[in-house]
Order: C-alpha cells, then sequence, then structure tokens
C-alpha cells in the first residue's frame, strides 16, 4: 500500500511532526509514518557563504537514503533552504517523482522579529507540506490564488491561500491516485 514517509532533517521542531502526520493522512487519503530513526546530516548540502543549505543536494541525500520506499517521502527540517536561482525557498519537491522537503524556518513569525504564533505556524507548515507533496504527485503552480498549489514567493502568500486543493488540482490529484493505485 503507497503511504507518505516522513522524515526529520535536524534541525527541527519535532512537536510539530506528529499533528502535520494526521493532517497530511486525511489530506491525501494516504497512511503517513513518521520516521525518526534514520538520520540525514544536512551538512554537505551547507553553503556557507549563503549559510543556508542547498535543497536539491538535500532531496538526492533522501532519495538515496530511501531508495527502497515505495510511497512518497517528505522531509521537514527547520534549515533555512535555497536553489541558486532563489535567495530562499519554503521546499521543493521532484515534479511526479518520490521527493521532497519542507523547511519550517521562514514560516515561524519569529524569524520576522514577531512574537511567536503556534496556530499560524502549524498552518504554514501543512499548507507547504501539502504544496510540495502535490508536486509529486504530478501537480504544478496553480492560478487560483487560493488554491495550496498556488506559488508563494512570501510567507503572506502563504497565509492568503488554503490548504485545500481547488476544484481542478483536486480533480487532477483524484486522477493521478487512482492511477497510482491501479499499478499497486
Amino acid at each position: 500500500m503507497a503511504s507518505i514517509l516522513l522524515v526529520p532533517i535536524r534541525p527541527l521542531q519535532p512537536a510539530s511532526l506528529s499533528a502535520l502526520a494526521l493532517r497530511l493522512s486525511e489530506r491525501f487519503q494516504l497512511p503517513v509514518v513518521a520516521d525518526g530513526s534514520h538520520h540525514l546530516d544536512p551538512a554537505p548540502a551547507f553553503d556557507s557563504s549563503r549559510n543556508q543549505y542547498y535543497s536539491s543536494l538535500l532531496l538526492s541525500a533522501l532519495l538515496r537514503m530511501f531508495s527502497r520506499h515505495e510511497g512518497k517521502i517528505l522531509a521537514v527540517t527547520d534549515a533555512d533552504l535555497y536553489i541558486p536561482v532563489l535567495t530562499y525557498v519554503f521546499g521543493e519537491a521532484q515534479l511526479d517523482g518520490k521527493a521532497a522537503i519542507v523547511s519550517s524556518r521562514r514560516l515561524d513569525e519569529r524569524f520576522y522579529g514577531l512574537p511567536g504564533n503556534a496556530d499560524l505556524f502549524e498552518n504554514r507548515l501543512l499548507k507547504e507540506a501539502v504544496h510540495e507533496l502535490g508536486h509529486t504527485f504530478g501537480l504544478v503552480h496553480c492560478r487560483q490564488y487560493d488554491c495550496v498549489m498556488h506559488s508563494s514567493t512570501a510567507v503572506e502568500e502563504i497565509d492568503l491561500k488554503s490548504s485545500e486543493f481547488c476544484t481542478d488540482c483536486a480533480r487532477l490529484l483524484k486522477r493521478t491516485n487512482n492511477e497510482t493505485a491501479t499499478e499497486i
């Protein structure tokens, strides 16, 4: 049976992982298994000139580490992520692939010098996790501003969108899930 493997990458605030696993399981109608037993060392992806981690390198390491896992893989970290053409990213995923990664660093109000807000943080984390997993199921960025698959370049844009798929994206996801279930 297909599943989603939730992998923490240090540093990480582990308190939100169990709540995230439950909400992702409800959203994708798949079992979500948290795997804290494997430790992926993010150090090789660190760029000291940027003081950030190159997310594509972390995705590659994740794929090597869990090459035998047949479902989707979502890594969650508090490390600040980037890709070379952008200042930062909230996450990255393989389009129609197996793996995705999400950073909680810039989802936390404290990053911006504001008081912490646990509910807002968990909602942002859910939206970005659903968004990146949506890519692994073959969904691309959506034009509807309130769809979870709408691209977000700032936390304010994350706050504006829903944690739900729009009708079109939900239909595509359902078709993809049905095709995947038929193959298994």
